[in-house]
Parts: C-alpha cells; sequence; structure tokens
C-alpha cells in the first residue's frame, strides 16, 4: 500500500484549511455588514415572506447556515426577535446555505479555481494593510475564498487512490450494496461528519470528492449530504445552551425543521433522487444515476468512465451539479410545505421545552448573554446592550429605594427591609458588572471590525459606571443608618430640600436609561439633556452646601444635622456625575476609530 500516515495527516491538513477558508472568508463578510446586518433582520422580519427571503439573502452574503442561525437564536435571546420571526428566517437561512454548494460544485472541476489562488492572494493580502476597515474585511473575505479552494483541491489530492490501494476502501463497499441500509447508513454518516466538522459546506465537499474519487455512489452521495442537513444544527443548539428559554426555543425550532424534512425525504428517497436526477439531466444532458449504474457495471467504455473505471471530466461535472441540486432541492421544497405551518412549529416547539417557572428579579441571572453565543463576534454586541439595558433598570430600582429609605422611621419593619434588598441589589450589581465585562472581553477577543472594538470600549465604560451608581445607591442607605445610629433628625425644611435633590437626580437617572435603551442611535437632544441636568445638580449642590453653613452659623439646626445633609446631598451629586460618565460611555462607541 502506498498510502502513508504523512498523506492521511496531509488530507486532515487539507481539511483543517477548508474549514479556515471558510471562517475567515464568512467572518469577513460578517465584519463589513455587520451593523447592516442587525439593522436588516430588524426590519425583515415582520412577516414570513420577508423573513424568508431575509434568511436567504443573510446566509448567501456570510456563506455559513450555522453562523446566521447563530445570529438568530442571538437575536431572540436578546429580546429583538420573536420565536415566530426566527422561524421564518432559519426557513430562509437552509435555502440560502445552498448557494454555497453552488460555488464549490461550480469551481471545483469546470475550473481549478486554486490555479488562480495566489493571483486572489496578491489582491487580498495588501487590502489586509491599508487603513479602511471596509478594505480589510474585504481582504480577509478574499484570503478565506482561497483558502477555501486550496483546501479542496488539496482534499483532492490527498484523498487515497483506489485504484492503486483497493484495501483502502473495502470497509466502505462492505456497506455499499445493502440497498435502503446503505442509504440509512451514509445518512447518519452526514450526521456525525457534519457534527464534527460543525459545517454542512465541508460534508459536501468532502461528499463531492468522494463521489469524484469512485468512492460511493451518486446516491449515497445525496444520503451523506442529507445527514449532514441535520447535523449542521449542532451549532445553534451548543450556542443555545447558555441562553434563555426563547433562544434554546429557537435551536429546537431549528432541529424540527430539519428533522422533519429529512425524514420525509427518506421515506421517499428513491422517487425524490429521481426527480433530481431527472433536473440535472435536463440541465446537463447527463442523468448522475446512470453514471452510478455505469460504474456498477463496470463499462469501461462508456463516455462517462475512463479506461480505468474512474469518472470522466463530464461525469464529475455532472455529479457535482446534482450534488448541488439535490440540497436545493430538498430545501426549497422543504420551505415550501413548511412554510405554511409556523405558527404550529411555535405551539410544537413550545409544548416540548414549556416555561418552568418565572424569573424573580432579585435572583441574579444574566437574561440576554451567555458562554454560548460568541460564535459571530461582530453579531454579539446586540445581546451586550440588551444585558446593559437590564442592569441599569435593576439600578434604577436601586435609587427609588435609596429615596425611600432616606424618609423611613430606624423602627419601622420596612426599614430594614428596604436596607437589605438594596445590599442583595448590590450585591447582584457587583456580579453583573463581572459578567457582562467579562462578556465583552471574550466578544472583543473575536474578530471584531475597529467600529466593533470602539463600541467595547464604550459599553466597558458604561457598565463600570452603573456599578458606581450602584454603589452609590447603597452609599445612601449606609449614611441614613450612621445618621440613625446619631439619633439624627432632619427638619421639614431640610428634608424638602434633599427631595429636591433627589428629585433632580431621578430625572437625570430617567434620561439616562431613555439614552440605554437606544443606544445604538440615541438622540442628541437626550445627551444635551444629560449633559443639562448634571449642571442643575452641581448648581443646587453648590447653593445647599453654602445654604447649609448659613443655617448652622444661624443655629437653625445643629452641625451634625448639617454634617449627615451634606452627605446625602453629595452622595446625590456623586450619582449625577456616574449618570453623566454613563452617558459619555455612550457618546465613546461612535468616536471614529480610524
Amino acid at each position: 500500500m502506498n498510502y502513508t500516515v504523512i498523506d492521511f495527516i496531509s488530507l486532515l491538513g487539507a481539511v483543517c484549511l477548508f474549514l479556515y477558508g471558510m471562517k475567515v472568508m464568512s467572518e469577513g463578510l460578517q465584519k463589513v455588514a455587520g451593523d447592516r446586518l442587525r439593522n436588516i433582520l430588524g426590519i425583515m422580519t415582520k412577516n414570513r415572506v420577508t423573513g424568508v427571503l431575509t434568511g436567504i439573502i443573510i446566509t448567501a452574503l456570510i456563506q455559513s447556515s450555522s453562523a446566521s442561525t447563530v445570529m438568530v437564536v442571538s437575536f431572540v435571546n436578546a429580546g429583538l426577535m420573536s420565536l415566530a420571526q426566527s422561524m421564518a428566517v432559519i426557513f430562509g437561512a437552509n435555502v440560502g446555505t445552498t448557494v454555497t454548494t453552488w460555488i464549490i460544485s461550480a469551481f471545483s472541476f469546470e475550473v481549478n479555481i486554486s490555479d488562480y489562488s495566489i493571483l486572489l492572494l496578491a489582491v487580498g493580502v495588501p487590502m489586509m494593510f491599508m487603513k479602511k476597515s471596509t478594505y480589510k474585511s474585504l481582504g480577509e473575505f478574499l484570503i478565506g475564498f482561497c483558502f477555501l479552494f486550496m483546501g479542496l483541491d488539496l482534499i483532492s489530492k490527498y484523498v487515497p487512490d483506489l485504484q492503486a490501494n483497493p484495501e483502502m476502501l473495502q470497509f466502505v463497499t462492505n456497506y455499499t450494496t445493502l440497498g435502503y441500509g446503505s442509504v440509512l447508513i451514509f445518512f447518519f454518516f452526514g450526521i456525525v461528519l457534519t457534527m464534527v466538522a460543525q459545517s454542512s459546506a465541508a460534508t459536501f465537499a468532502i461528499t463531492l470528492i468522494m463521489c469524484s474519487q469512485g468512492w460511493i455512489s451518486f446516491t449515497l452521495g445525496c444520503a451523506i449530504i442529507l445527514g449532514g442537513n441535520i447535523g449542521t444544527t449542532i451549532t445553534p443548539i451548543l450556542a443555545s445552551l447558555s441562553g434563555n428559554l426563547a433562544a434554546k426555543r429557537t435551536a429546537m425550532g431549528h432541529v424540527l425543521f430539519n428533522v422533519i424534512g429529512s425524514i420525509i425525504v427518506l421515506c421517499i428517497f428513491h422517487p425524490f433522487m429521481e426527480l433530481v436526477a431527472d433536473i440535472t439531466k435536463w440541465c446537463t444532458d447527463t442523468n448522475p444515476l446512470d453514471i452510478s449504474a455505469a460504474q456498477e457495471a463496470g463499462m469501461a467504455d462508456s463516455t462517462l468512465l475512463d479506461p480505468k473505471g474512474g469518472l470522466t471530466s463530464k461525469a464529475q461535472a455532472c455529479v457535482a451539479f446534482g450534488l448541488a441540486m439535490f440540497p436545493t432541492v430538498f430545501n426549497a421544497l422543504n420551505l415550501l410545505l413548511m412554510i405554511w405551518f409556523t405558527k404550529l412549529y411555535v405551539k410544537i416547539v413550545c409544548w416540548i421545552m414549556p416555561a418552568k417557572h418565572k424569573d424573580n428579579e432579585e435572583d441574579f441571572s444574566l437574561k440576554y448573554i451567555g458562554r454560548g453565543m460568541l460564535s459571530a463576534s461582530e453579531l454579539n454586541i446586540t445581546q451586550a446592550q440588551k444585558e446593559i439595558a437590564v442592569y441599569a433598570e435593576r439600578v434604577e430600582r436601586m435609587l427609588n429605594m435609596a429615596r425611600d429609605i432616606i424618609h423611613l422611621q430606624p423602627n419601622d419593619s420596612k426599614f430594614e427591609e428596604t436596607y437589605n434588598r438594596l445590599e442583595k441589589y448590590e450585591e447582584i450589581s457587583d456580579r453583573m458588572d463581572i459578567e457582562i465585562g467579562n462578556y465583552l472581553n471574550r466578544v472583543a477577543e473575536g474578530r471584531l471590525s475597529p467600529e466593533g472594538k470602539m463600541r467595547i470600549a464604550g459599553m466597558l465604560r458604561v457598565i463600570s459606571e452603573i456599578e458606581s451608581i450602584a454603589d452609590g445607591c447603597f452609599n445612601v442607605a449606609k449614611a441614613v443608618v450612621r445618621q440613625n445610629q446619631n439619633h439624627v433628625k432632619f427638619t421639614p425644611g431640610v428634608m424638602q430640600e434633599i427631595d429636591k435633590m433627589y428629585d433632580l437626580v431621578g430625572s437625570a437617572m430617567k434620561n439616562m436609561m431613555d439614552i440605554i435603551r437606544e443606544m445604538e442611535t440615541p438622540e442628541d437632544s437626550l445627551i444635551i439633556q444629560a449633559y443639562n441636568k448634571e449642571r442643575e445638580i452641581n448648581n443646587l449642590r453648590n447653593a445647599l452646601r453654602d445654604s447649609n453653613i448659613f443655617n448652622i452659623n444661624n443655629k437653625e439646626y445643629g452641625y451634625q444635622e448639617g454634617i449627615f445633609f451634606m452627605d446625602l446631598i453629595s452622595e446625590a451629586e456623586k450619582l449625577g456625575d456616574y449618570m453623566l460618565n454613563v452617558v459619555e460611555g455612550v457618546k465613546h462607541q461612535f468616536q471614529n476609530a480610524e
């Protein structure tokens, strides 16, 4: 046997180069259109038809159904898309992914694209060193495109020569003559292969090589591709594991769609193969099933087989076309059938995965982000934005509790209850700050555009300042406790001044929340208001400080009362500063990254 361990390792390296090319090509396009993809998904999912078209377009653009479905799972997890909307996009993604198979099929035998890879690299690599981020991302796309076809060419080079090493295929041929049993075996092989590679495109490329080399028939090649349709669901499943219930339901809907469609095709496999073969013959004048029959009969003089029993270039092109046509017809028919049952899908998924309990706002849990939602870094920013909004809402409740505790009597049971809630919220705030910060850092480690990195930097500043607001609210409560321990009571006039200051702080908090909820498109008028409100807070603090000294000198109240009064006023002024810092963090996201 002439096939060595070095050849096998080289084959593995070729597969890795192919997968890396797919990853770089997909990420390059994602960075070019990251924000646009978010906007498109938000706008074009209002009904089933536009949702399907969106799924097709997005998947065709980024060349990966796994990336687009993970993106959809992430958007559902972030509350930007309903479960019903996500189903339509996922249906379309299954059709859009066939674009990749057509690219591989078109270039694999008709044109040896790897011969031109060096020329494309000569264009792509210099683009990586350009200043404009769009050119850099396009350069990445070209480099990934080159690597993909270089890997495909090397796979073809390093697969074992069956004529020279017939014993290597003995284990395969043992399973190719079992009739429908062979179809099932290779169907499950396709599931496992795609789960391991996490790429249906890789499965298609390997199947294409196997068929062109004569390892398996066209029929069994289609069985592998059909299995790959189920195997590709593993990526969104993994992405949803640490997501919320809606994200898990979306991943389950994707599984159901692919599994049900695949089972239907398995039940009518041979008639379906006839349909695909007839379409292929109509387009290429050659029936791929005739090629399989010629191989089985050993027709060496056939125009479809060369004298050594291998496929001629005409037969290879026909098989490549047929293998690309199979998932196209399958996914198109599956879409046309299943799109009418979207609402039923949602009901089935909700029945399979019911809600166990309602979330307790005082339990620590991240609602929109998790460790499994990082497959497309440029598109993970939205989850963080939604989580930051939840974080800010929790801290806003702390401010309301801090205002309440100022008016509560120390012997009131509600005083202790409010203080304990503030203490618990402050601990949760610290943990949320760490978790969101760690998530943003993991996103920043991915392949982000300069604009994306700038947004991450701004968001890290925002969560740090929100955590400072939480600390400030708890400091108010601790100041009130110290006041009670010293048996100091405020006069009605002092309480009115305190309420006036905290009304201003509450107004600034409301303005900050409006900005955070629209973090991607903050209104200039709200940002201007934030500066104005912080200035009002500072002016009132200065006025109260002067009046406090005057009142103490004029014996309006005691020195100790004046000290605790200014403690509460100073804490309020600090809260205003932190809120303005949050607004400036939002502004920082959109500074020029060049």
